[in-house]
C-alpha cells in the first residue's frame, strides 16, 4: 500500500481550476492565479471554494495546524472547520523561520513567527474578493459581507469559489486592514478545538511510522554502544538465514554499520544476529559517578568563560554580606523519549528524492541529503507528515537521522525507497541528550535577607559549539543556552557573576524541551526558594521584592506569580499535612508561575495534589491548546525530576526502554488548573515555557517536608512518590 501524500494536490493545473494563493516574498505580500507564480502561499482559495492553510511549520502535538489556519479563518469570517491544512513544501527561500532564517519549528517559535503573516495573508484574501466581487456586482465594496465562504450584497450572494480568477488578477493591497481584536470570534476563543484530533482518534492521520512505498526495503543502523567508538570488524553470518535478510554495509564514517532487510521485524533480527567488534580507544569510557565528579570538580574552580560579570565582583560582592548560601546542583543526561521513534523514508524522484518525515527542520533535511547524495538540495523534496512527538529531538545541529537515512540510501544503490527505523533501545541507548551539567550557586544576604551577591558556576556540554550556529549562540567562549535563565534572569541581583565551564565528551547532546532553562531555572528557583526561608520571609514575596526595578518583564513575571498565587489559596493555610512550592521563570517569551501542591511524607510517598499555572503568552490565539501544551510541558518537566535520568557503566547507556526510562503517568499528579492572563501583546510560545518552573516549585514544595532536593532524579537521591 503506499501512503496517500495529500488530501489534495498542492497546486491544481490551471486547466483543471484556478486557484488565488496569497503570502509572502520576502516582506512583501504576494498573489497569484499562477500555479508557477513566484510567491509564498499561506492560504490557497481553488474555484470550488476550498480554502486551505499551508502549515509552514510541522505539526509534533504542539498545535501549530491549529493556531495557524485559525488566524486565516478569522481574517476570512470563517468557521475553523471550513479551512483544509496542508503542510507547505520545502523551500528555505519561501517558508524560512524568521527567527532562523531557515525552513524550521523549534524555540517555541511558530506562533511568534507567523502570527502577523497568517493573518495579513486571510485579510489580503478577503480584501481582494471583495473587490472582485463589487467590481463584478457594481457596488460598493463596503456593501459587501464575507462569511463562512460566501460573499453577499443586498439581494447578491455567491460563494468565494466564482471570484478567485477575477481576484487573482487584482493588484494585492500593501497593507490590508486587520480585523480589531473586538472583532474575534475564533482567537481567543476557549471553544475552539483542534484540528487534528479526528484524525488522531480514528487512525487517518499519517506519521512518518505509517509510510509504506511500492518497493521498499528497511534499514536499521549497528551503532557504538559507546559514544566516540569506531568499528572493527563486523560478520554478519549469523543473519544469512534470517527471513527478510537482505545484507549488511559499513558506514564510510567508520562508525558503524547499515542492515537492510525486506521488514523492519526482519531488520531488527537481523541486527541483534550480527556479532561487531568496536575501538573504544576514543570513547567516552566513564561510568555515571565520574561524570557527576568531573561536572561538581569543574564548578568548584575558575571558570573557563565569564558569562556575565568577574569573579572579584562576585567575591567583592559576597565579602558585604552578613550571611552566605552554599549549594551545589546536579542535573542528569535526559532523553526526549519521543512515542514515535525515529524514521524516515527517501524515494527516488527523476531529478532527486522526496523524504517522508515528520519533519522539523526542512532545511536541514535538503541540505543533510544534498551534500551526501550529490545532488542541489532543491532537488530533494520534503514531504512532512505528523510527528509522533519530539521535544526537540527531530532536529539536531548534524541532522543526524537524515545523514543516516541519506547513507542508508546511497549504500543501498539509490534505485529504491529506503525506510530507516530508530528502535526504542536505539533512541535511548544512542540518542541526543540533554547535557548533564552541574551548578555551584553562592548567595550573600544582608541583615534585611535582600541578597547582595551571586556567584554561579555551571558545568555542562555545550550544544552549539563546533555547529552552523556557533557564529550566533557562542559568545566570548560562552554558549548561551548552557547559561539562559541565569545570565538574563529577571531578578534585581547585585554582584550576579555567571561562569562556565565547558565538559568535552563526545557524548552526543541536543536541545531537549526548553533547552537550558530546563536545568538553570531548577537551579534558580531552588536558590530564591532557600534564599526566602533563610530571610524569614514569604517566598512569593521575596521573589517580587527582588523585581522592584518594574521593567516590562518584570512586570509581566510578577502578574503570573500573583495569579498563580491567588488561583492557588497562596498565603492561606493549606490543608492539614499538605504544602505548597511555588517558582516563575520566563523562557521563549513566555512568563509562567506554578505552585504544586503535594501532601504524604518523603519516606512513604509524596502525593503530587495539584499544579496551579498561571501563563502571559500574549494573546491567546487558542485557550485550549495553550492549556493542554501547559499542562503537558507540566507534566513533561516534573516527570523527568521525579524519576528519570539516563546513567553510564563503563561508557555505555543502562536504559534501553520504558520500563527503566519511565514517562509521566496520568496518576502522577491529581489535577492541573491552567490560568491565562488576558493580554493585548503579540503572542509568544507555549510549547516549552511551563517546563522550567514545574520542577523547582516541587522542589519548593517537598523542601517543606524537610528535605532540599538538589541532586536529580528525585527518586534516586532519596524521595519516594505515592
Amino acid at each position: 500500500m503506499t501512503v496517500q501524500l495529500t488530501r489534495r494536490t498542492f497546486l491544481q493545473t490551471a486547466s483543471a481550476t484556478t486557484t488565488l494563493l496569497i503570502g509572502f516574498n520576502g516582506s512583501n505580500i504576494l498573489a497569484s492565479g499562477n500555479a508557477d507564480g513566484e510567491f509564498t502561499p499561506f492560504v490557497r482559495i481553488s474555484s470550488d471554494g476550498t480554502i486551505t492553510a499551508i502549515i509552514k511549520h510541522f505539526e509534533c502535538g504542539q498545535g501549530t495546524t491549529t493556531g495557524l489556519s485559525t488566524l486565516i479563518a478569522e481574517e476570512l469570517n470563517m468557521d475553523l472547520d471550513q479551512v483544509e491544512i496542508e503542510f507547505a513544501p520545502a523551500n528555505t527561500q519561501k517558508y524560512a523561520n524568521l527567527f532562523f532564517g531557515i525552513q524550521g519549528t523549534g524555540g517555541s517559535t511558530a506562533m511568534a513567527n507567523s502570527f502577523m503573516q497568517y493573518r495579513t495573508a486571510g485579510a489580503a484574501a478577503r480584501e481582494m474578493l471583495i473587490k472582485a466581487a463589487a467590481d463584478e456586482w457594481g457596488v460598493s465594496p463596503e456593501s459587501i459581507s464575507l462569511a463562512n465562504g460566501q460573499l453577499s450584497s443586498g439581494g447578491k450572494e455567491a460563494s468565494v469559489g466564482e471570484f478567485v480568477a477575477a481576484a487573482s488578477m487584482l493588484e494585492v493591497p500593501a497593507e490590508p486592514p486587520l480585523k480589531d481584536p473586538s472583532e474575534f470570534t475564533l482567537i481567543g476563543n476557549p471553544d475552539t478545538n483542534r484540528r487534528d484530533n479526528e484524525g488522531k482518534v480514528n487512525g487517518t492521520a499519517q506519521y512518518a511510522m505509517d509510510v509504506y512505498l511500492d518497493g521498499q526495503i528497511v534499514a536499521v543502523f549497528i551503532r557504538s554502544p559507546r559514544f566516540g567508538g569506531t568499528l572493527v570488524s563486523l560478520d554478519d553470518s549469523g543473519a544469512q538465514d534470517i527471513p527478510g535478510f537482505i545484507r549488511t554495509a559499513k558506514l564510510p564514517t567508520g562508525t558503524g554499520a547499515i542492515v537492510y532487510a525486506k521488514n523492519t521485524w526482519a531488520a531488527l533480527q537481523s541486527r541483534d544476529a550480527i556479532f561487531v567488534e568496536w575501538d573504544f580507544s576514543n570513547a567516552d569510557n566513564r561510568s555515571s559517578d565520574q561524570i557527576k565528579a568531573d561536572l561538581l570538580a569543574a564548578v568548584n574552580t575558575d571558570a573557563e568563560f565569564n558569562a556575565r560579570g568577574t569573579q572579584g565582583d562576585a567575591a567583592e560582592s559576597l565579602s558585604r554580606a552578613t550571611k552566605v548560601i552554599s549549594k551545589e546542583f546536579f542535573l542528569p543526561f535526559l532523553a526526549h523519549a519521543p512515542m514515535e521513534p525515529l524514521t524516515c523514508t527517501i524515494a527516488p524522484t527523476e531529478t532527486g528524492v522526496i523524504l517522508y518525515d515528520g519533519c522539523q527542520m526542512p532545511t536541514g533535511a535538503q541540505m543533510a541529503l544534498g551534500a551526501i547524495l550529490r545532488i542541489p538540495p532543491e532537488n530533494v523534496q520534503v514531504k512532512t507528515l505528523y510527528a509522533g512527538g519530539s521535544f526537540g529531538r527531530r532536529a539536531s545541529p548534524s541532522a543526524d537521522y537524515h545523514v543516516e537515512a541519506a547513507f542508508a540510501f546511497a549504500l543501498s544503490g539509490g534505485k529504491v525507497p529506503v525506510k530507516l527505523v530508530w528502535s526504542r533501545e536505539d533512541d535511548l541507548k544512542g540518542g541526543f541528550y540533554r547535557p548533564a551539567v552541574a551548578h555551584k550557586v553562592q548567595v550573600g544576604l544582608d541583615d534585611d535577607g535582600r541578597i547582595v551577591g551571586w556567584d554561579h558556576r555551571i558545568s555542562g556540554k555545550p550544544i552549539f559549539k563546533g555547529t552552523p550556529s556557533e557564529a550566533a549562540l557562542v559568545q566570548n567562549g560562552v554558549d548561551i543556552t548552557s547559561v539562559e535563565g541565569v545570565a538574563d534572569t529577571l531578578y534585581d541581583i547585585p554582584g550576579l557573576y555567571v561562569g562556565l565551564t565547558d565538559d568535552k565528551s563526545p557524548i552526543s547532546v541536543n536541545w531537549w524541551r526548553s533547552v537550558g532553562h530546563s536545568h538553570t531555572a531548577y537551579v534558580m528557583e531552588s536558590m530564591m526558594d532557600l534564599a526566602a526561608v533563610e530571610a524569614g520571609q514569604d517566598p512569593l514575596e521575596y521573589r517580587l521584592a527582588h523585581m522592584e526595578s518594574g521593567t516590562p518583564d518584570q512586570n509581566r513575571l510578577a502578574g503570573v506569580l500573583k495569579l498563580a498565587g491567588s488561583k492557588a489559596g497562596w498565603g492561606t493555610p493549606p490543608p492539614e499535612g499538605h504544602y505548597r512550592g511555588i517558582a516563575a521563570h520566563k523562557s521563549f517569551g513566555t512568563y509562567v508561575a506554578e505552585v504544586v501542591e503535594v501532601s504524604g511524607d518523603i519516606d512513604n510517598g509524596v502525593v503530587i495534589e495539584k499544579v496551579t499555572c498561571a501563563v502571559d503568552c500574549g494573546i491567546a490565539v487558542n485557550p485550549d491548546v495553550i492549556k493542554a501544551q501547559m499542562e503537558s510541558g507540566i507534566g513533561y518537566g516534573i516527570g523527568h525530576v521525579m524519576r528519570n535520568e539516563i546513567t553510564f557503566t563503563d561508557g555505555e547507556v543502562d536504559q534501553w526502554n520504558f520500563p527503566d526510562y519511565q514517562p509521566m503517568r496520568i496518576n502522577d499528579i491529581r489535577a492541573i488548573e491552567v490560568h491565562i492572563v488576558p493580554s493585548t501583546e503579540r503572542p509568544s510560545g507555549v510549547g516549552e515555557p511551563s517546563t522550567p518552573p514545574s520542577g523547582p516549585a516541587l522542589a519548593n514544595a517537598i523542601a517543606l517536608m524537610g528535605r532540599r532536593v538538589t541532586q536529580l532524579p528525585m527518586e534516586a537521591n532519596g524521595i519516594t512518590f505515592a
